[in-house]
């Protein structure tokens, strides 16, 4: 099985730790030197065109409009303006274990009553009462993709607000964001782009969020917003901006038009193949990975313990919990799975 890529990437190892960082695409790489090169010599162009190409290509990935969807460069900074628009003694459910940038928002409001349960019975803890249900769609540690369409259910059934991390998923599985209230997602992960790249999707009402992290960027014209209050936000979820890393805009355009033109059907395709093929091969080896079905991301439980040989030989993977975590992505082939499995059984 070929990569999806052609001559996009040029890795020079056997690289399977997309999970941890995506690689950046020729294109990506090329556009952010180019900006660098010209702000050195005093002629960088209007970097913020970047910024409004990305939040288009995201709005599109996802399947919602780009008027419900804020640029800015962390999921905690987006969680906590969730977290902080909730009435003391809100309740908030979340899976057990979940990444942290997602869920310690929540905890460290100090005044909220948070809930965890496993991920596989999330959508049976939602309750009458739960404000707010947050999960990650695809769990960092070990891949498992969350219930979506029970999560959902449940929580329109008792009246709950839901959170989806898209951050382990966009870019290879396929996902609409309009069944959701929020989404948050970085985007140097399977998404292509430069760190200091994430999303936030709002719904068409803003989601009642008081833009409290809002700067001169969120004015609804913010070259007239740069002193003093703002007098206009933004009447789109571009009020929930948070001033850009512009020279990682610059290369996200890039990696999210690659994402595009492939399209996130072809890519699940792609690396889940390849998750399956490791798995075989693993099950011939007598290792028995954390049960994810349909995930381009295998944790192997035990072999966490291997990560820096393997790094050593050549093979990035990564260490996850004690699991040997590898994540297969568009850029990778049926060679490089064989090469994992090679050093594994050697």
């Amino acid at each position: 099985m070929e990569s999806l890529s052609g001559a996009a990437f040029a890795p020079q190892t056997t690289y399977l730790n997309t999970a941890s960082s995506g690689l950046l695409p020729a294109d990506g790489v090329r556009a952010v030197q180019d900006a660098v090169v010209a702000i050195a010599a005093g002629r960088a162009g209007d970097m913020f065109a970047d910024v409004e190409a990305a939040r288009a290509a995201f709005a599109r990935i996802v399947g919602v409009p780009a008027t419900r969807v804020a640029a800015g460069d962390s999921v905690a900074v987006y969680t906590g303006l969730i977290a902080a628009s909730l009435q003391p003694g809100a309740e908030v459910l979340l899976p057990e274990g979940d990444f942290s940038s997602l869920v310690n928002p929540f905890h460290v409001r100090g005044d909220l009553k948070v809930r965890t349960a496993p991920l596989e019975s999330l959508a049976e803890a939602v309750r009458p009462g739960t404000a707010l249900v947050g999960f990650s769609l695809a769990q960092s540690a070990d891949g498992r993709i969350a219930d979506l369409d029970a999560i959902r259910a449940a929580a329109r059934a008792h009246g709950a607000r839901t959170l989806v991390d898209a951050s382990q998923s966009a870019g290879w599985l396929p996902y609409d964001a309009s069944g959701d209230d929020f989404t948050v997602a970085v985007a140097f992960k399977w998404l292509l782009c430069p760190r200091g790249v994430t999303f936030l999707v709002v719904p068409d009402d803003l989601g009642s969020l008081t833009p409290i992290l809002a700067g001169w960027v969120a004015g609804e014209e913010p070259w007239d917003s740069c002193y003093g209050p703002v007098r206009e936000l933004a009447h789109s979820a571009r009020r929930f901006d948070v001033s850009p890393s512009l020279l990682s805009y610059v290369g996200a355009r890039h990696g999210l038009d690659l994402i595009e033109r492939i399209g996130v059907e072809a890519v699940h395709a792609h690396d889940t193949a390849l998750a399956d093929r490791f798995r075989e091969g693993l099950a011939r080896l007598g290792h028995e990975p954390v049960p994810a079905p349909g995930s381009a991301i295998v944790s192997v439980p035990g072999l966490g313990f291997r990560q820096e040989e393997l790094s050593r030989a050549g093979v990035e993977v990564s260490d996850r919990a004690g699991n040997l975590r590898a994540a297969f992505h568009l850029y990778n082939s049926g060679a490089d799975v064989d090469r994992l499995l090679d050093a594994l059984g050697g």
